[in-house]
């Protein structure tokens, strides 16, 4: 039996179904991924930051995507066991995705001298249930149904419970129960959740508490035992759109690979990068397709803790260590003042809401939505602020989910960053992810060279140029236009590999021939420029040149993911 078959036979799972999008005026009561088809959900690109601590278990962090109104969200994961729970900070996934974004750079030289105007150069830098819903204890619930746990976190109140594997159909159990509790189950409701209902998963739900909108959904995290992070993929294709683009950032003792898909080399001379930003996705979406859609591009891998100070930094933390160890007593408005410097965390305006009253004449929502408008700094007469509650708060709401996703990155050697894009049909195999020894890091920026070949004859930007690529290729253009784009022939994967836990990896499929001979050919269409005569007026030496980067960020939100126990 090989080392991976040994994972699927000995799998844990942790499974996020769903992360609702409604019409709000189409939302209908449905929770997870069972949503009737008259009701379409939108589940948009998905992140998830993996974390395999020390100790071998295993923490995931879920950033959740919801539009509508705030009595129809539901979400729900199937679970082993009951595991901690805890929120964390839509904030904290921007921040990560900012500095771990692609980069592709373009540095310019001139060779020759242009004729014409001086022209700059123009490459590329450019659930429905409401509050009664789960039922009050565990008795209000029939058998074999019972209560695992419940409480609140951050929005949330969230209930995990247990079928009993006596059940003569356990499947079919728990989707009564989710018929009682006013989810819509399509008919291939159980065909999804057969496999990890019959393993004895329990099912977690969340829903809002009451009193929270849609705007405070924050990413939910959640710790586990030893394992693997995997991804089950046959629940979200119920819910998923076209090419969703998944994100995942996962932190261990090594390089991170995907185990059981296949590791996709990108052909960087489909990426236009005059302007990277309008084809990388696609040629991402080309590359995973050439794989049956069952590959990842590595996007970044190298030392986590430098992306700690990202997410939450030293200067942040003296901030916030300072206001806490202050006495506000007496100067309340100066408090508001020091907290209205985090407003840009999740939790600030609920925190608010909950512990301050807007002073005379002014309507809440204009308040919290930016307290500092309101208050010269001064005030001391605002009912209801007691400022050792409010800090409190702040440190749990807010302070803390920043803090302890900043702790997983300086508590592990190395982050690996993972990008695929896969549509329903393709979702088929749940991805596992594991660690290599022997791969090292690997840059998120990359630089190109390009050389424009001026003629006194011709403009600079008309000029024919050269793009030198770092793996040695060389693709020629003319003006302003890239030559190549995802839809054409030439391959969007240079190599193929499988990966295992050691070693480079087999390279099943090499198209690096097949690229070659592609641009050659390309390359001799393309005129060079004339010869002869002497400088015109945007003239430069070969040796100047000028840095053009380009960092795009791409918007996701994981909320599918799972866990493979290892064997011992």
């Amino acid at each position: 039996m090989t080392r991976l078959t040994r994972l699927r036979t000995s799998a844990l799972f942790v499974s996020a179904l769903c992360a609702l999008a409604f019409a709000p005026e189409r939302a209908s009561a449905c929770g997870g991924f069972f949503c009737d088809s008259s009701q379409p959900v939108n589940q948009q690109a998905e992140r998830i930051i993996f974390a395999q601590e020390a100790d071998g278990s295993v923490t995931a962090v879920i950033q959740i995507q919801y539009q509508g109104p705030s009595e129809r969200f539901a979400w729900m994961l199937p679970v082993a066991g009951s595991p901690e729970i805890s929120v964390s900070s839509d904030a904290a996934f921007a921040r990560l995705q900012g500095a771990s974004n692609p980069v592709y750079r373009l540095n310019t030289r001139v060779e020759g001298s242009c004729g014409g105007n001086p022209a700059s150069d123009r490459g590329g830098s450019a659930g429905g249930a409401d509050a009664g819903a789960f039922g009050d204890d565990a008795g209000s619930m029939e058998p074999p149904v019972s209560v695992v746990d419940r409480g609140f976190v951050g929005p949330y109140d969230y209930i995990v419970i247990s079928i009993d594997p006596e059940a003569p159909d356990v499947v079919e159990v728990g989707l009564e129960w989710l018929r009682d509790n006013g989810y819509d189950v399509p008919t291939m409701g159980a065909d999804v959740l057969r496999p990890y209902l019959e393993s004895g998963m329990n099912l977690l739900a969340f829903r809002l508490v009451k009193g929270n909108d849609a705007g405070s959904i924050r990413p939910v995290r959640l710790s586990f035992g030893p394992g693997l992070p995997s991804i089950p993929l046959r629940p979200t294709a119920i819910a998923t759109q076209p090419d969703m683009g998944i994100l995942v950032w996962v932190l261990g003792p090594s390089r991170a690979v995907p185990a059981n898909y296949r590791d996709l080399e990108l052909n960087e001379a489909l990426i236009n990068w005059l302007n990277p930003g309008s084809t990388y996705d696609a040629v991402v979406t080309r590359a995973a397709n050439e794989a049956n859609g069952q590959g990842f591009v590595t996007e970044m891998a190298g030392p986590a803790a430098p992306l700690a100070d990202v997410i939450w930094s030293d200067a942040e933390a003296t901030e916030w260590a300072s206001i806490r160890a202050d006495d506000w007593t007496g100067r309340e408005g100066q408090l508001l003042f020091a907290v209205a410097r985090f407003a840009q965390l999740d939790g600030v305006r609920e925190v608010l809401q909950t512990h301050v009253t807007p002073p005379d004449g002014v309507p809440e929502d204009a308040f919290y939505d930016c307290v500092s408008c309101y208050l010269d700094g001064t005030e001391a007469d605002l009912p209801g602020l007691e400022p050792t509650a409010l800090l409190d708060a702040m440190q749990a709401d807010v302070i803390d989910p920043m803090a302890e996703t900043r702790a997983l990155f300086l508590e592990s050697p190395t982050m690996t960053r993972l990008y695929t894009t896969m549509s329903a049909d393709e979702m088929t195999v749940d991805p596992i992810f594991d660690f290599n020894d022997t791969l090292g890091d690997y840059s998120n920026v990359h630089v190109a060279d390009r050389i424009i070949e001026c003629s006194p004859s011709i403009r600079r930007f008309e000029a024919p140029w050269r793009v030198e690529l770092e793996g040695g290729e060389t693709v020629r253009g003319l003006g302003n236009t890239w030559p190549f784009d995802a839809s054409g022939e030439m391959p969007a994967n240079a190599r193929i590999r499988r990966v295992g836990t050691s070693g480079e990896g087999e390279v099943i499929e090499d198209n690096t021939a097949a690229i070659a001979e592609a641009l050659t050919e390309h390359n001799a269409s393309v005129p060079g420029a004339p010869t002869g005569g002497t400088a015109g007026a945007c003239s430069a030496s070969p040796g100047s040149s000028s840095a053009v980067g380009f960092g795009f960020a791409l918007a996701f939100g994981l909320g599918v993911f799972a866990l493979r126990r290892r064997r011992a």
